[in-house]
């Protein structure tokens, strides 16, 4: 379930955020900035603490020595990568686009650092995205190359 909240959340957002960005109204686009930041902290937040316990505790449960099972090990290191990129780059992203999204959130012109900041978010956004993906495939289909 953990997993279904974080994946859909990426996913949705990126989607949702992309969509009002698009249409070039800064009301809009300041609205999907909050709701997107909003989402990110109930629904990733959500979903990455039930993972977080699921995880390991479905690992103990079935005696698993995640260091030495290679699809266990690939798994749990790709979403320690989508952690450090999610903490480290997109959510100060997201604090700065929230903070200029303010300035223009009655209507206005939305600045140039604005759209370089959404340009690196969807960016990272879709790396992480694809980096969950791949940690899933780990997971679901445990390979033993």
């Amino acid at each position: 379930t953990g997993v279904i909240i974080f994946l859909g959340n990426l996913i949705i957002s990126g989607w949702w955020k992309t969509m009002a960005t698009r249409t070039g109204n800064p009301v809009i686009i300041a609205f999907a900035q909050r709701q997107t930041a909003s989402a990110d902290l109930w629904f990733a937040g959500g979903g990455l603490l039930m993972m977080l316990i699921g995880g390991p505790g479905n690992v103990m449960q079935h005696h698993l020595d995640f260091l030495h099972i290679f699809w266990l090990k690939w798994g749990l290191w790709m979403f320690v990568v989508v952690g450090v990129i999610w903490g480290a780059i997109l959510v100060p992203l997201q604090i700065a686009q929230s903070r200029i999204a303010r300035q223009f959130s009655e209507g206005g012109e939305v600045p140039e650092r604005y759209w370089k900041l959404e340009r690196l978010w969807l960016t990272f956004n879709m790396l992480t995205t694809l980096l969950v993906l791949m940690s899933i495939y780990w997971m679901v289909f445990k390979p033993t190359y």
